[in-house]
């Protein structure tokens, strides 16, 4: 019986070295699978957020004078002072022209529409026919 558990451990063991050279790389997949699902958290859950924070911060450092605002809780007025030692602004509300005075992290949303720098948008280059209708419904005097 003891000739038998040498030739038992030996093919045990010749099955484990069978089964990590054909599976040896699935400790890699699952490397693999945990780092797609980092990237997949951080490109739709982290980046997007962070990018919400800049545009947000970026709202309340442009703020001017004259600017109508709403904050977090739900005061609507206009911004008669910028104060940037003291991070804040003071906003005058209601038709009795109340002043108070809101720190910039409070504010909700800019209501003020402000045009956007005119940018001249370059034609495509390239034979079209839809793009060649498209100038001529604009430009009748050129045909």
């Amino acid at each position: 019986m003891t000739d038998f558990l040498p030739i038992l451990s030996n093919s045990a063991q010749g099955d484990a070295t069978q089964q990590s050279g054909l599976f040896g790389g699935g400790m890699w997949w699952m490397i693999l699978v945990y780092g797609a699902i980092i990237a997949g958290v951080y490109f739709f859950l982290i980046r997007p957020n962070s990018k919400k924070k800049k545009e947000e911060a970026q709202m309340r450092n442009s703020l001017e004078i004259g600017d109508e605002i709403t904050t977090i809780g739900g005061i609507v007025g206009r911004v008669v002072a910028v104060k940037d030692e003291e991070d804040a602004i003071i906003v005058e509300t209601g038709s009795d022209r109340v002043k108070m005075k809101f720190k910039k992290w409070a504010i909700s949303t800019v209501d003020t529409v402000k045009e956007a720098p005119k940018t001249e948008v370059k034609e495509k280059k390239g034979f079209s026919l839809f793009n060649r209708k498209k100038k001529e419904e604009n430009n009748p005097a050129e045909k």
